[in-house]
């Protein structure tokens, strides 16, 4: 039998990274995380640029609150999302296990809201300590 081309869609990213790159401490914990091996084969979305973003996300949304998809198609955000991208980095696994239990978990996504409103103020201040964040190239 001879070889056929394959008619499947490719397969999505383990996970895809939608990141706030207009936000120079968002920048720096990204860049952070696209240092481990195996993030490479991550698709990180920078949600500062108009984009389709798939089902059930849009770029205000993405803005407002940290989200990852994950090859399923499972959406996750605010400390979910950080959890299910942590048990993905290498030294990182325990955290991202261990935060993704309660009561554990409840406390940092408690934790996440309370950072929320202070986010603005901290990328003023991050913007005056490091400058305007500098874009990653790379896929996304």
């Amino acid at each position: 039998m001879s070889a056929l081309p394959s008619l499947h869609a490719p397969a999505a990213p383990a996970l895809t990274v939608y990141y706030d790159g207009s936000c120079p401490l968002c920048q720096r914990e990204i860049a952070l995380y696209r240092r481990h091996p195996g993030s490479q084969a991550w698709s990180w979305v920078d949600v500062s640029q108009p984009a389709a973003l798939g089902d059930g996300l849009d770029c205000a949304q993405a803005m407002a609150r940290f989200h990852v998809r994950t090859a399923d198609g499972a959406l996750f955000e605010g400390a979910a999302a950080f959890s299910q991208l942590w048990r993905r980095l290498h030294g990182w696994r325990g955290l991202g296990w261990l935060s993704a239990a309660p009561p554990l978990s409840w406390l940092l996504e408690a934790l996440y809201r309370g950072f929320l409103p202070l986010r603005p103020h901290v990328q003023r201040w991050a913007l005056r300590r490091w400058g305007p964040a500098s874009r990653q190239e790379g896929p996304g």
